[in-house]
């Protein structure tokens, strides 16, 4: 008789990941997340409620099938189903120490091979793009104020779309120079320096925040912290308003990330060495920064400046030695 899903997954979460491993909280959400859907299809698929699947039910097939579905039916990008898998195939390493008797099964879904996808090059916004997105946001307004802030300090800085909504006003560092403590992907501390006007701006809303008592950044209208889909909104509403003075901006899918990649490609340009770019967005890495070099023209432009041309001549070299010349002739 096949073993009972529920009592593993609840291991799974409540102390595999939390205890054993120690992930961020932001790991346990994104598994949370995986499950929810896949016992939402297998609910659907099978007409079992969720508590009385057998891992058995979790067969490679029902899985291959799940991930089938979430590129068909959820229109999923390769690397969401790529994501999903990751955290399927974590607990059924789980599963091989909890039930050795399922071993065929967690055999089978182990094999499951991560599909590959066509690399693109990361898109970024040039310096007159972000400027008219930093201009967009009605200042004369308390709402306005905010949102060329987060804007601001999130080009200033590279971060995250998690750690911009997480962001807490101890976190900006008011000394000679202001500075922005980020507790970024996979329990990384980052500290960023922050230009002299993004610290006038910031000390200026955080003064004005001081009768809201609340810790938060950037919060809502009620005090929260904005939810990821806020803070795109904010984004999305601000860009609607940059078209007008930047037409090149309709071309483009700006998304959080894109004003990181931004961020990043404009360290580039400016000269900035690669290993400090690393450190400044958090990348466990240097490799992952390489990205923003493949993406740069100008800077392939200037190492083909390097380059003789083709039709200039090359003098052979000739041995002046007759042992030389031997040897040469080998």
């Amino acid at each position: 008789m096949s073993t009972l899903l529920a009592p593993i997954l609840q291991y799974f979460f409540t102390e595999h990941l939390t205890s054993h491993k120690q992930v961020s909280p932001r790991t346990i959400v994104a598994y949370r997340d995986s499950f929810r859907l896949l016992l939402q299809f297998l609910k659907k698929k099978t007409g079992k409620q969720p508590s009385t699947l057998c891992v058995d039910d979790l067969d490679a097939s029902a899985i291959l099938d799940f991930l089938e579905h979430l590129e068909e039916q959820r229109d999923n990008q390769i690397c969401s189903r790529n994501a999903r898998l990751t955290a399927i195939r974590s607990f059924f390493h789980v599963v091989a120490l909890r039930d050795p008797a399922s071993v065929g099964v967690v055999n089978r879904v182990l094999a499951i091979p991560r599909k590959r996808t066509d690399k693109r090059l990361v898109g970024y916004l040039t310096r007159e793009e972000i400027g008219a997105v930093l201009a967009a946001p009605d200042q004369s307004t308390w709402i306005g104020r905010r949102d060329y802030a987060l804007l601001l300090t999130m080009y200033n800085s590279g971060a995250r779309l998690t750690e911009m909504t997480c962001m807490r006003r101890g976190q900006v560092k008011f000394d000679s120079t202001t500075c922005l403590e980020l507790h970024g992907k996979g329990r990384k501390e980052r500290v960023i320096p922050l230009w002299i006007k993004t610290g006038r701006v910031l000390r200026n809303w955080f003064r004005e925040l001081e009768p809201k008592a609340t810790e938060v950044a950037f919060p809502s209208v009620r005090g929260t912290p904005l939810s990821s889909d806020g803070l795109d909104y904010i984004l999305q509403q601000a860009v609607k308003h940059a078209t007008e003075a930047c037409p090149s901006l309709l071309t483009k899918r700006v998304t959080p990330h894109l004003i990181r990649h931004t961020s990043a490609m404009h360290l580039l340009q400016a000269g900035v060495d690669m290993a400090v770019i690393a450190l400044w967005l958090g990348h466990e890495s240097i490799e992952t920064t390489h990205i923003y070099v493949e993406a740069d023209l100008a800077i392939k432009e200037k190492a083909l400046e390097r380059i003789a041309p083709a039709n200039c001549s090359v003098r052979r070299f000739k041995a002046d030695d007759t042992l030389l010349a031997f040897l040469a002739s080998l």
